[in-house]
């Protein structure tokens, strides 16, 4: 039996926020005490036992281990990107207890068998608990659900086509039809297959110029010297075009979505909501009764993407109008979206400087949340921590995101008023691309810890 004793901390979950201390046994919570414990011997003897490893705090905030709903490992075929140790690295050094990895690797994770081989490897190297999605097609060809019938919810408590959309209604019906039956949620990269075609050459022409100017897409902090006004303004036109057509389309999507699930009374969650328009179809599906669930990422929630250099940030679906970062910011105030995924997409900066979409995000995750949230929004941090532990927790329906006795002990060790900076290169992650470059943050997470 292994106990382990965690005092002089501040223990913040989405119903506690005070003084306290928890004893974990085989790495589970035995008990919580909540009050100030602040040496080693009171410890012991409120505990009963000096049978124990005892984690001074330090004075630091304890909060239930993060889960991302919503990551990519790169794993298998894409390990320039990231590989597995690198990414449980990253997670570790995040605060991230769980996370739900997207499919869309080399080869797709079309099948139970692969799935469960990254899962394995996973354990063996980490106590980080994985869930291996697997896509709703075979290998994303958009027709064939069949694999969906080998799964269980336990083990796959979701399937996703993540990276496009399933373009087929009817095959989207019917991939929710077999998941609602087995009670797997479907998650959504919301996108209009055609719409999202027709946004593409736009980019195409804006990453033409910038390369033709040695404009470096993926850096951000980046002076524009000599670059003619004109060429800046023909960039930044075409990727307005690209924006507009791409809210469109996850509009559409969205809404799609949303009325597929209703008929197959699916759980359907929309992954990465980015627009007004799609959140307030989120709502009035709630309303409704539907059963869905949506995440926000916090690079839609810390940046708006209109003008330089954000506009220039690549990333599906793309950076969004002011609005429609206050939308989102509302929605979790108001309880419509449930959690936030961290979209960790990394690239090497090759790929990045082609134009490839997205950027890391598990590292800064819970700082860019806590300052844009709670510092700078009103939001207190067992809110966040609903948000970021308890709410997943509940979607995945596995025993942990809070301070209660029986539930996982996953902890991450934070300090919720620390300012830094930050520079990619100190990332864990193999991707070392991100618009928050050079940017100070407050919230840094110090620890994560599986007792």
């Amino acid at each position: 039996m292994k106990n382990t004793v965690i005092f002089n901390a501040r223990l913040v979950d989405e119903k506690i926020d005070s003084d306290g201390m928890v004893f974990c046994s085989d790495s589970v919570i035995k008990s919580v005490f909540l009050g100030k414990v602040q040496n080693i011997e009171d410890a012991k003897r409120i505990c009963g036992t000096t049978d124990a490893e005892f984690i001074d705090a330090n004075g630091l905030t304890l909060m239930p281990a993060f889960i991302d709903m919503h990551a990519h490992f790169r794993y298998p075929g894409q390990s320039q990107k990231e590989d597995l140790d690198s990414g449980l690295a990253a997670a570790l050094n995040a605060g991230f207890g769980t996370l739900v990895l997207m499919p869309n690797t080399n080869p797709v994770v079309s099948d139970r068998k692969l799935a469960e081989k990254i899962i394995a490897e996973c354990k063996s190297k980490s106590k980080t608990r994985i869930f291996q999605t697997i896509s709703i097609t075979k290998d994303f060809d958009g027709e064939n659900t069949n694999a969906i019938n080998e799964l269980d919810s336990i083990s796959f408590p979701v399937i996703s086509e993540d990276g496009h959309d399933v373009a087929s209604a009817s095959v989207m019906l019917d991939g929710m039809e077999k998941a609602a039956k087995k009670g797997i949620i479907v998650a959504c990269h919301c996108e209009d297959v055609e719409l999202a075609k027709k946004a593409r050459p736009f980019r195409q022409n804006a990453l033409k110029l910038m390369k033709e100017n040695n404009i470096p897409a993926g850096i951000f902090n980046v002076e524009l010297k000599n670059v003619p006004q004109s060429v800046n303004e023909e960039i930044d036109k075409n990727l307005t075009r690209a924006n507009e057509i791409l809210a469109l389309a996850e509009d559409s999507a969205t809404q799609r979505n949303l009325e597929i699930a209703a008929l197959a009374k699916c759980h359907v969650h929309i992954c990465h909501c980015s627009t007004k328009i799609s959140m307030d179809a989120v709502r009035n599906a709630k309303k409704r009764g539907i059963n869905c669930s949506v995440e926000v990422t916090p690079h839609h929630l810390g940046l708006s993407g209109t003008e330089l250099p954000n506009i220039r940030a690549l990333v599906n679906p793309p950076l969004r109008s002011e609005e429609d970062r206050l939308a989102l910011i509302e929605a979790l105030k108001d309880g419509t979206a449930d959690c936030i995924g961290t979209d960790h997409a990394p690239h090497t900066m090759e790929d990045k400087a082609s134009g490839s979409p997205g950027f890391t995000g598990l590292e800064t995750a819970f700082a860019v949340c806590n300052t844009v949230l709670c510092k700078e929004n009103g939001f207190t941090l067992s809110k966040l921590s609903q948000l970021m532990s308890a709410n997943p927790a509940r979607i995945l329906k596995i025993n942990t995101g809070c301070f209660e006795v029986g539930k996982c002990a996953e902890f991450a060790l934070v300090n919720p008023n620390e300012k830094w900076t930050v520079h990619a290169i100190d990332f864990k992650s193999k991707g070392k691309s991100t618009p928050l470059e050079d940017k100070t943050l407050i919230g840094k997470v110090h620890k994560t810890i599986f007792a």
